[in-house]
């Protein structure tokens, strides 16, 4: 690979950087910051736009967890938008149905949609613009149309029979003259333009200021017609899920009704001179930092990153996290998680002195502060699959089995779910963000609404005793996972990435190669990979142990040395690993801050801008 060599150029600019995982959000958003909004206002607004533009990948009835640093206050936030289960959701009520999993499609799997609950909160607290101006774009390209990326038509595609004989809801939205809409075309979604238009309307006849009209916004969605339709719809329908049977929901308005986003410090680790920041322990993001504390005692900042040396311990440090997150991650409001001793040096030390020369092959949570590991069923997946029905894809839509298309092949699938923004303005204010849920294919539509809801229940456990088990109340333990970075104590960098259990190994390797020299695009373009050792997080949580996906970009001699560790390498196509996007701020002369921007080229749809 020529080291020199780029897809794109890295965006630079003292004004405003925007990058997102389309192009359409990302310059709304930088429109946004054009016309005088902050990063706040124009990460709400381009991500209201992904809602739109990725409807396979996320919608209004996701979640969606963000990090961001306030310039005024001189601090990191997360803000939280991954919503609980709801009351009449346990793990009795499952196994009186026969489950061992929650399932992954339909109404059964639905948690309290977070994301609009977090984007108003973010508005209200830390924005500038009215809310009918940062919807707006959101709702003329649902009203007017947007273009349909080719990856949205094979979603379609993968799920038009049961559209079209069970989810005829979904149908209506979706096939229109019960066609399946060809790529490249203009769609629209108007019946999701009317429902925020009619919040729009409520609102602003609710109050006369600002943040009244968000705050009754909030309350329409949650207390209001959105609730309503929600609840009757999960109420009184019963629809087809991977049971094989029809079934009714679980979630209603009181679950809603009862729901605030909340804000909460975010968790740090040290590497070199950069304080990476993530999520708390409801989201995976502990992981990211769990490898950084296992790669500092590692030396894989003296290694080439497509070294066989670089790759082998990346991959085994990643086993190691992947265990302790089956093992101990979960809700912190309801379970006792040994965070501290999880992210403490002296355990990285320890289980960093246990990575050999050869592969491991074997799940091996650690022990944290002597406590001893408890797993959940893992043949769990095994027994589900043999008794469900696949016809129409799994858990997380991406990973669902597509029909071949030939006219559509021309270009490369990329795996990984979800969305990606991430703005700095030229006041120095970082906003990451990863909306996801709420996926067209994973649950039908809500009729009078027009969007799917979040089936994220998927990822609960059902076994006693474990900390990600289900409970009435308690939130899922989210792949969701954006990033923050600080350099020698300032403010620095906003990334993140799609990929579910992807997100935090693709953003470690995008991490340890930019800290190593590389500019931020040569450090999203550079090859990468993935690990499979552990229960998958979505339905129906198989496990894969020691599989290790690489893009065919990678050396041939780095390959051949990592099957002859132990890896069962499979080798991906060129550009197949990773959606990642990601912006920095620096000093510079005169006053002034220099802003940086990348984007992935994978999948032709990411997009950095700013000057």
């Amino acid at each position: 690979m020529n080291p020199s060599f780029t897809t794109r150029p890295e965006i630079r600019g003292t004004f405003g950087v925007v990058s997102s995982t389309h192009w359409l959000a990302s310059q709304v958003a930088m429109s946004v910051l054009e016309r005088g909004g902050n990063a706040y206002d124009a990460a709400v607004a381009g991500g209201f736009v992904l809602q739109i533009v990725e409807p396979h990948l996320n919608g209004p009835g996701g979640e969606v967890p963000i990090l961001f640093w306030s310039e005024r206050e001189q601090r990191m936030r997360a803000l939280c938008g991954q919503g609980p289960a709801p009351a009449l959701a346990t793990p009795t009520y499952f196994r009186k149905m026969g489950l061992d999993l929650v399932p992954g499609i339909g109404l059964l799997p639905a948690t309290v949609p977070g994301a609009f609950g977090a984007w108003l909160t973010l508005l209200r607290d830390y924005g500038t613009w009215e809310l009918a101006d940062v919807l707006q774009p959101a709702i003329g390209y649902a009203r007017d149309g947007f273009p349909l990326v080719p990856r949205i038509s094979q979603a379609i595609l993968a799920v038009q029979a049961l559209f079209r004989d069970e989810w005829k809801s979904s149908g209506d939205v979706w096939l229109p003259g019960g066609r399946v809409p060809a790529p490249d075309a203009l769609f629209r979604t108007p019946a999701i333009a009317a429902t925020y238009t009619r919040i729009l309307d409520e609102a602003h006849a609710a109050s006369t200021d600002r943040r009244g009209r968000i705050d009754a916004a909030l309350d329409v969605w949650y207390r209001g017609f959105v609730a309503d339709a929600i609840d009757s719809f999960y109420t009184n329908e019963a629809v087809l899920d991977t049971t094989g049977q029809r079934n009714p929901g679980l979630l209603r308005k009181s679950d809603l009704a009862d729901w605030r986003a909340t804000y909460d410090e975010p968790l740090t680790t040290q590497y070199g001179r950069y304080t990476v920041a993530k999520c708390g322990v409801w989201s995976q993001g502990p992981v990211h930092l769990q490898q950084l504390a296992l790669l500092r005692h590692l030396d894989v900042d003296k290694l080439d990153p497509l070294s066989p040396q670089f790759v082998h311990r990346v991959a085994e440090a990643a086993k190691l996290a992947f265990a302790d997150r089956t093992a101990w991650y979960g809700d912190p409001d309801h379970v006792q998680v040994p965070l501290a001793a999880l992210l403490s040096d002296d355990y990285a030390r320890a289980r960093a002195a246990g990575i050999g020369e050869r592969a491991s092959a074997t799940l091996q949570p650690g022990s944290p502060g002597g406590l001893a590991p408890r797993l959940p069923d893992l043949d769990a997946a095994i027994r589900t699959l043999a008794a469900s029905d696949t016809r129409y894809g799994v858990g997380e839509p991406t990973f669902a089995a597509l029909p071949p298309v030939s006219e559509w092949a021309t270009r490369e699938l990329f795996v990984g779910d979800t969305c990606q923004i991430d703005v700095i303005d030229r006041d120095g204010n970082m906003v990451a963000a990863t909306p996801s849920g709420g996926w067209l294919s994973s649950s039908p539509v809500v009729p009078e609404l027009g969007f799917s809801l979040t089936t994220r229940l998927q990822m609960t456990w059902l076994d006693d005793g474990v900390p990600g088990q289900l409970q009435p109340g308690k939130r899922p333990c989210t792949t969701l996972s954006p990033g923050l970075a600080l350099r020698d104590g300032l403010p620095y960098m906003a990334f993140g990435t799609p990929g579910g259990d992807q997100q935090d190994q693709w953003t470690v390797a995008f991490f340890l190669r930019h800290a190593m020299g590389m500019n931020l695009q040569a450090a999203i373009d550079a090859p990468s990979w993935h690990i499979d050792h552990f229960p998958g997080s979505f339905w129906p949580r198989s496990q894969t142990l020691n599989r290790l996906t690489v893009e065919s970009r990678m050396p041939d001699a780095t390959l051949d040395a990592l099957r002859a560790a132990g890896h069962d390498v499979k080798v991906g196509p060129d550009w197949s690993e990773g959606r990642i996007s990601a912006c920095t701020r620096e000093p510079a002369a005169g006053g002034q801050m220099l802003l940086r921007a990348a984007a992935n080229p994978r999948g032709m749809q990411g997009y950095a801008v700013g000057r």
